[in-house]
Order: C-alpha cells, then structure tokens, then sequence
C-alpha cells in the first residue's frame, strides 16, 4: 500500500502520544545533570563517591525494575494501561523529589520516577511499531527517540533558566536550598498532559488481535490504512501465531534455542547503546566540561549546546532511518564514536581545554543522536516475534537500563581513578568492539513487515 494513502493525522497522533513517555523518560534522566552539584551539597554528598553515585543511579534502579515487569503487564493488560501507568509515575516522583529533605528519601522518589522511565521506554516503542505500517515504522518508531531528545533538551534549558549565576565563584546559594527542586518540579507539567492525553488513544491492535478482541483490532488498522489493510494485517498476525497453541509467552518460551540468536541481538544492541559512554556526556556533563577548564555557568551554556545537536541530529536520523537502513548506521556510530572517544581521551590527556574539547563532545552527541540512540530502539522494536515481543522488549530494556546504571553509577569512581582521559579511551575500546560485533550479526531490516522479520530472524 502506498504511503500516501495512510490516516497520516491518526497514525502520527497516536505515535506522538505515546512518544510522550520518551519525552518524560529524556527530562527525567537528564534533569539531575543539572542538579547535581546543587543537591550533592545541600544532602553533603561531597568526597563521597559512593552516595553520589546512588543519588545519579537511583532512577536507573528504578528503570530495570520497570523495564522488567512491563512485558508480563503489557502482555497481560495492554499496551496503553502502562502507558497510563508511567505519566502517573512521572508525574508523583517530579513533585515528590523535589519535596523531601531527607537524603534517602530523595534517592526513593527518583526510584519511582526510574519505574516509569522503564515502563515508557519498554512500552513506547513497542506500540509505536505494532501501529506502524512497515513503510515508515523506522521513522515513527525514531519519533520516540526524537521526544527522548526533546525531553533532554527540556531540562537543560530547564536547569539553565532555573538556576541562578555564580556568586563571586561560588555557587548561588538559592541553587543548593530551592533551585534544583524547581529543577525537579518542572516536570509535573508534561507528565500531567501525557496522563490526560493517553486517554485518547487506542490499544495496540497486535495486541487485541493476539487476546481475542479481532474487532477492536480491526477497527483500529481500519483507521491505520482502510479495510483492506485491516484484513491483510490481522490474517499476517494470526498467520504468525497460528503454530503456537498459547497465545501468551513468558520467559521460558523466550529462553527457548529458537529465540537465541535474536535474543542474544537484542541484549547486546541495549546494553551496547549504554555502554558506548555517550550518556555519560548527559548525566555527568557538568564534570565532563569542568575537565575541559570550564565553569558552572559557562559548561550550563555548553550543555545546551550538545542538547540542540542531540535534536538537530535526531531530526536528521528521521529522514535517513528507512533510507541509509538499521545495520548501516549502527555500523557508523559504532565506528565513528570509537574514533572520537579515541582522539577525546588523548586530548584530555594532553591537556587540551576550550573549544576545541566542546566541538569533540558536540561531534560525539551528533554520531550518537544520529544512529545508535534510535537505530537501538527501532531495531528492538522489529526484530523480536509477535508472541514474544513484550517479554523480550522487557528483557532487552531492562537489560539496557542494567547497563545504563552500571555506567552512571562507575563513572565518579572511574573518574577519579583515571580521569577523563583514561575514561573515553576504554569508551573508545568498548565502540571497537560493537563495531565488529554488527559487521558480523546485526540484520537489515528496513522495509520489511514485522511478520516478515519474524520469518527471517528465527
């Protein structure tokens, strides 16, 4: 069917919708890079590394356990429940992080809002696919990193026009009592309008299709691209499942030998977009850029900067994703990051500071946004079978956001230890080897039905 004779206005209402989780998934992760130095001293946290690496992986704590338990719930209620489920989570943790006093308590309402960063990222992508059409299920699917990107350029421009200048070198103390709560506080805003938004769309059909509700799958592909398209969706669905007497799957279908090649995939794709090091430019960028000679107020300047690279590259990833293909521009992050990890940790350690270390992070945040930050999620997406894709979405996210954690949480110790230098260089060893990991075993998978991928990859 040609592109053209798609509902466009429906279809890209209820993918921007629930790209809206990625939204709150970016700001929420992000904000406390802006934060951190604020809160560390009002709580005392400094000198320790140990608490300041709990404060920044609490959410990510959080997230594994949302990622883990939304493909059993999405499986088992639907799709857009969690979704609910998340902007309520989001909503509750910005108000209450920004409350407490207590040091620990703070450390648990950024565990709450961790659990909705895991259920939006698992379930966001997920549904954005099964309501795409194949044609253009690549560039919708990048629709939720494009919100993620936002979402992160919201809260450095957030933290930015929040915070207060410097104080004769130091920092304001209105920052440490109040500025980074209103950090925090400002997040209630797009969470509230996801909540009351995703009341206006539908259930995934793939999913009513699987649980036996063929006419409100039916009516939404109907919606999708007309009768026709409905039909010819929902005999692929059953055609895809038609040898599987369950209509459910859990962890040991998935961990069957039939699953083990595009699970193994799925694995490595998410931990390998988290572990490439480029998340570290985000969470820890005020240290990042203080090792580049500059100060607070000025790395807040620059930390803007490399969040309108993460958006202008995003866009672009948009127009390219169903073009270059999934395997050719996970190939080129891969390769291109380990290149400019490598000239970056030698240049830290030459001690080179000023512009020239700015356009390095800038070139690093563009390669990323173009091609592994939302090639992983498009590929996540795809590659997986209908009757497995919630569990193994969950796996794979949880499996992404245990590498997410292990990352921010290391990084203060491995900073120390090593410094800046030392740390994008071993960032630099880790891209070489997903470079030769997907020439080897990553798949090309543009253009092709979510039905026809299932053929393919088993």
């Amino acid at each position: 069917m040609a592109t053209s004779s798609y509902n466009k206005g429906f279809i890209y209402f209820i993918c921007l919708v629930s790209a809206m989780g990625g939204l709150l998934f970016g700001y929420d992760w992000v904000v406390i890079g802006g934060a951190v130095k604020f809160y560390e001293q009002f709580f005392g946290l400094g000198g320790s590394p140990v608490l300041q690496g709990i404060a920044t992986s609490a959410a990510l704590m959080g997230c594994m356990a949302g990622a883990l338990t939304a493909g059993a719930l999405a499986d088992r209620y639907g799709r857009r429940p969690l979704l609910m489920a998340a902007a309520v989570l989001f909503t509750v943790s910005a108000i209450a992080t920004g409350l407490f006093n207590d040091f620990w308590l703070f450390c648990i309402a950024r565990l709450v809002g961790g659990v909705g960063i895991g259920l939006a990222s698992a379930i966001s992508p997920m549904y954005i696919a099964e309501v795409s059409p194949s044609e253009v299920r690549g560039r919708l699917v990048s629709l939720n990193q494009m919100t993620i990107v936002l979402g992160i350029l919201a809260a450095q421009i957030a933290n930015w026009a929040i915070a207060r200048p410097d104080i004769g070198g130091q920092i304001n103390p209105w920052n440490v009592e109040m500025g980074w709560r209103w950090m925090f506080w400002a997040e209630t805003v797009p969470a509230a309008a996801f909540l009351v938004l995703s009341f206006f769309i539908p259930e995934s059909p793939r999913w009513a299709a699987l649980n036996g509700h063929r006419e409100q799958a039916l009516s939404v592909l109907s919606r999708v691209g007309g009768t026709a398209y409905a039909e010819a969706e929902l005999s692929a669905i059953s055609a895809s499942v038609a040898d599987a007497p369950e209509r459910k799957a859990g962890l040991k279908e998935l961990f069957r030998k039939r699953y083990a090649r595009v699970l193994a995939l799925g694995i490595i794709l998410a931990v390998f977009q988290q572990w490439c090091g480029t998340n570290v430019i985000f969470i820890y960028a005020q240290d990042v850029f203080a090792g580049a000679g500059y100060s607070v107020s000025e790395a807040f300047l620059n930390i803007i900067v490399t969040g309108v690279a993460n958006v202008v590259f995003t866009i672009l990833a948009l127009q390219v994703v169903d073009r270059w293909g999934r395997r050719s521009l996970m190939l080129l992050g891969a390769g291109g990051l380990a290149l400019i990890y490598l000239v970056l940790g030698l240049c830290f350690r030459a001690g080179v500071t000023g512009i020239v270390m700015v356009v390095l992070t800038v070139a690093a945040i563009a390669c990323y946004a173009l091609t592994l930050a939302p090639v992983t999620w498009v590929l996540l997406s795809e590659i997986f079978p209908n009757r497995v894709r919630g569990i193994a979405m969950a796996v794979c996210t949880f499996a992404l956001w245990v590498g997410s954690c292990t990352l921010t949480f290391a990084f203060p110790s491995m900073n120390a230890a090593l410094g800046c230098s030392g740390s994008f260089l071993i960032y630099a060893g880790i891209c070489l080897c997903g470079f030769l990991y997907f020439l080897k075993a990553c798949p090309e998978t543009k253009g092709k039905s979510l039905e026809q991928l299932e053929n393919e990859l088993q």
